[in-house]
């Protein structure tokens, strides 16, 4: 059995991610620090902060013997580009699976979010893998596609309140929406705590929500070896 050790800015992307790999066997060790999302109004907060505290943070993850490490946040994995490069285990971006999906799809997306902080680091990321995959000439396209970002509003301050219900209602409703004014496009809900209302929109309107955690088991299971139980 291997461990995968989860870091996570909120608490309840905890049982988000215990069911979605509660077929599988691996042992689950989860850390959860909401500091940094805490700080980042304060007027001396920089990005520095972040890079020092997640850098510290994978360190110290990484000496507790785990066999890789699983960065739920995406505040927090928008800077792993350059913070997960000394350590010498694998550490996966909850976003890394939807990454190599539209490194593979030619489809024209709009991310949704609900924490307004993560929409710039994020969006880099999804930039940076959408180049590449132009740059290599995977795609037969005239250029490379360009993502769009909506954040839905009044949204974020209900789950960090511990307002589950209320918050997977208002994001439903803002997925729904958001599918609904952009046709054609693939809505992707960037961010793991809308997982659920995601998966809740697909089943009730049959529109296609993409998530995080939709893709999340099959890819641990080629990037780490999980095998189901």
């Amino acid at each position: 059995m291997i461990t995968i050790s989860c870091f996570h800015a909120h608490y309840s992307n905890i049982t988000l991610i215990e069911e979605a790999l509660s077929a599988y066997a691996v042992e689950l060790v989860h850390y959860v620090d909401p500091g940094l999302d805490r700080l980042k109004h304060d007027v001396d907060f920089s990005d520095t902060i972040t890079k020092d505290k997640i850098s510290q943070t994978l360190q110290w993850i990484e000496r507790c013997h785990t066999d890789a490490i699983l960065v739920t946040c995406t505040l927090f994995a928008a800077v792993l580009d350059q913070e997960a490069q000394n350590i010498t285990i694998p550490v996966i971006g909850i976003d890394d699976p939807l990454l190599a999906e539209i490194q593979r799809m030619d489809n024209e997306y709009i991310f949704a979010f609900t924490n307004p902080a993560t929409v710039e680091g994020t969006m880099a990321r999804v930039n940076r893998a959408l180049q590449q995959d132009y740059e290599k000439g995977q795609n037969f396209v005239t250029e490379a596609p360009q993502p769009e970002a909506v954040c839905i509003p009044g949204t974020f301050q209900l789950i960090m309140r511990g307002d589950k219900e209320g918050y997977l209602a208002a994001v439903r409703e803002g997925l729904q929406s958001i599918a609904g004014q952009h046709p054609g496009k693939t809505v992707v809900a960037a961010q793991l705590s809308m997982a659920p209302a995601a998966a809740r929109v697909t089943v009730e309107t049959g529109i296609a929500i993409h998530s995080p955690l939709a893709l999340l088991a099959t890819y641990l299971e080629k990037k780490v070896g999980m095998a189901p139980q």
